[in-house]
């Protein structure tokens, strides 16, 4: 990548992975690419977008580009060792900017996995796996924010399932680590397939809450999740 400059970046000429999102007279938008890092041809994706900013608390007037918040909230949970992107160029140039991350090779959105075509063992392990990056992620006091089943990428290799976040760009920071778990495990359960059963999602819960049998405070909690008439609005 040190060969390649914000406006090399600018100028690659290749159609959009995704269609660009136009707001308030700004744009951005994402393509796939194969660009030399280290030396080895790597497939990346490259986040351009101008004029598309969001406001901080640092920044609550004037924003930031939304590319820098999740460029931020990439390195900050990468520093917590949170699996998640692998961000390998950001730059900002006037009202521009470009985020470069490598493409999740082998990995799936849970989205797109059908537990029906996994044994018993393979669909606990991977809400095992999931229910611990999670209580992570809370635990830090991240709240993702727009935690769908898509924001989450899994990749089953010989040693178990490996679970990574993606789409940082509305993740922040919570005072209290409830306050995070409450949002996302409500969008989470909400959004998640009917494939998953009841049983599963009891699993899962077992395995965030690290309960081998819910608690009674668990299930207060998880009873909270279900009726929130806050969490159906979102």
């Amino acid at each position: 990548m040190q060969d390649y400059t914000f406006d090399d970046l600018w100028q690659i000429k290749t159609p959009w992975f995704e269609p660009p999102n136009h707001r308030r007279g700004g744009w951005s938008g994402v393509v796939k690419y194969s660009l030399p890092v280290d030396n080895t041809k790597t497939d990346v994706f490259i986040k351009r977008q101008e004029n598309h900013s969001t406001k901080t608390w640092a920044h609550p007037f004037s924003g930031i580009p939304t590319f820098q918040k999740e460029y931020n909230n990439i390195v900050k949970l990468r520093a917590k060792a949170i699996p998640t992107l692998e961000a390998i160029f950001f730059g900002v140039a006037k009202s521009r900017a470009i985020l470069v991350t490598k493409e999740l090779k082998g990995y799936s959105s849970l989205e797109n996995i059908d537990p029906t075509n996994l044994t018993t063992d393979e669909r606990k392990q991977l809400l095992s796996v999931t229910a611990r990056l999670l209580r992570k992620l809370h635990h830090h006091r991240f709240q993702h924010n727009s935690l769908y089943p898509k924001h989450l990428f899994a990749k089953q290799t010989s040693s178990g399932w490996k679970v990574r976040l993606i789409d940082l760009e509305k993740m922040k920071r919570t005072l209290f680590y409830k306050q995070a778990m409450k949002r996302d495990l409500s969008t989470l359960n909400r959004h998640a397939s009917s494939a998953w059963s009841v049983a599963d999602k009891v699993y899962f819960l077992q395995r965030y809450f690290d309960e081998f049998t819910l608690s009674t405070k668990s299930k207060h909690i998880i009873y909270k999740l279900a009726t929130s008439k806050k969490a159906k609005k979102h």
